[in-house]
């Protein structure tokens, strides 16, 4: 292509997916379990009960018909439980249905708030590329719910840009790409965004500068922050891991492993939507976000396995492979952070290939010095259908990563717990007595489900967010 698209922008359409309802005509939604279906279905007239059967229709979760009500149709779908619906019962319904709008039948009785997400993230697409695109139109959701309205198109715009920006190729979205976004959500909010580079880059952040600077001028390091908020407000730190690709440096990764490399700014992009939803709730806090962003490439000026780097924090660094950069480059942003004594710093990467060996794809791991923080987190994420795992920060570990020539390695040789160990190399670089949690994130669906199709996507942004508004609402 000899034109990048545009860059990326918050999403403006999640709005037009779900709106207050004035009664104006829709189709109507009944909701049923497998376990209620016989006692709905005898309820129905005998030639509905033909229509459903001839649609082989009973109850099954995601699975849906249609059927003549009145004057028109109406729509069934089965769902786990009606009076408890998830953020996902709804998806694959946005994803299939024609357009047109939509209302629960029992929506008096039923609370739909939980579900809302869903109906919009169901119909998520990413077709920037494709010349066939879809031009199909939307399915709306006329809703009582009005106050949950607001909340639901929050989260589904924050999970959005996520999957925005991990879906786009690396040639558009390097460092530059990933300012722009920044730039781009701080401006309504009027956020300042400060942008470190060059040589003051090498003195200020030389970790970021030292992983980044192979790539040259046209993908050029940077450390990005922007703050927001009343200083009188406690301060929170949202730090995102920014490898916009990962090579694997010197230790060069197989080709096959570098497929989705593309994903390895999945940090950033859940640290940018986190503040995103910040700013627009907000929220009563003094937020500093950072994001180190880089892209690990090789050429002749790339650091090498068995160099030695100085760091922000003064801690010098071996490099046992190059292969683990962002730990590093996120070390020099933990110790930026943790200079303005913040009451909470979070922080988010696709760090280790240990966290999905162990939690698989859909659970991030969830590391925290403190056992209330971690609580918060995973109880937040089973509330939002957004569930975490806690692994812990075991003391005994931290000599795996003792150097003979310098202050810690960036890496261990025995390979174990390498998504805990991975966690502790960060710790380091936090100052002692600050609350901290690390989300070590896959940001990536190998397999689709409804709502979340295969590609980038959020995994632990809606936790925390439940998380924060609880402690700082």
């Amino acid at each position: 292509m000899t034109d990048k698209p545009a860059p990326i922008q918050p999403d403006p359409t999640a709005a037009d997916l779900i709106r207050p309802d004035k009664g104006a005509p829709a189709t109507a939604i009944h909701l049923v379990a497998k376990d209620g279906f016989d006692a709905w279905l005898a309820q129905r007239s005998a030639a509905q009960r033909a229509q459903l059967a001839a649609q082989k229709f009973k109850g099954e979760g995601y699975s849906h018909a249609v059927f003549a009500e009145g004057d028109g149709i109406a729509v069934v779908a089965g769902v786990a439980d009606p009076a408890k619906l998830s953020s996902w019962c709804l998806a694959k319904l946005a994803e299939v249905l024609p357009a047109g709008s939509y209302r629960l039948a029992d929506a008096a009785t039923i609370d739909a708030a939980p579900s809302l997400i869903g109906w919009v993230l169901g119909q998520y697409r990413f077709d920037r590329y494709r010349a066939d695109a879809s031009t199909e139109g939307a399915r709306v959701l006329l809703t009582g719910a009005v106050r949950a309205i607001d909340a639901a198109v929050a989260e589904a715009g924050a999970v959005t840009l996520v999957r925005d920006l991990v879906n786009t190729p690396a040639e558009d979205m390097g460092p530059g790409e990933i300012e722009q976004a920044v730039e781009a959500v701080a401006k309504p909010h009027k956020a300042h965004v400060r942008v470190t580079r060059g040589e003051l880059l090498e003195r200020a952040f030389p970790m970021v500068h030292m992983v980044g600077r192979a790539a040259g001028r046209s993908h050029a390091p940077r450390m990005i922050e922007l703050e927001w908020g009343d200083p009188a407000h406690p301060r929170l730190a949202i730090v995102g891991k920014g490898v916009c690709f990962d090579s694997g440096g010197l230790d060069l990764k197989p080709s096959s492993a570098m497929l989705l490399m593309k994903k390895d700014m999945g940090g950033a992009a859940h640290a940018l939507a986190l503040a995103k939803l910040i700013m627009g709730a907000g929220l009563k806090v003094r937020l500093h976000l950072l994001i180190p962003a880089v892209e690990n490439a090789v050429s002749g000026n790339a650091f090498r396995p068995g160099d030695v780097l100085r760091s922000r924090a003064g801690i010098s660094v071996e490099i046992g492979n190059t292969d683990a950069e962002g730990r590093l480059i996120l070390g020099d942003a933990l110790a930026r952070a943790g200079e303005e004594k913040p009451d909470l710093i979070v922080d988010f990467a696709t760090l280790t290939g240990a966290a999905r060996s162990a939690l698989g794809p859909d659970l991030p791991a969830l590391m925290a010095r403190e056992d209330a923080t971690a609580q918060a987190l995973l109880d937040a994420g089973l509330a939002s259908d957004d569930p975490c795992w806690r692994l812990p920060l075991p003391e005994s570990y931290r000599e795996w990563l003792k150097s003979d020539i310098a202050d810690i390695a960036n890496a261990h040789s025995n390979g174990f717990a390498g998504a805990s160990v991975a966690g502790l190399f960060l710790d380091r670089f936090v100052p002692e007595g600050i609350d901290w949690a690390h989300f070590d994130t896959f940001a990536w669906r190998p397999t689709a489900k409804p709502g979340r199709p295969k590609g980038g996507d959020a995994l632990g942004l809606r936790a925390t967010w439940a998380m924060l508004q609880r402690r700082y609402g």
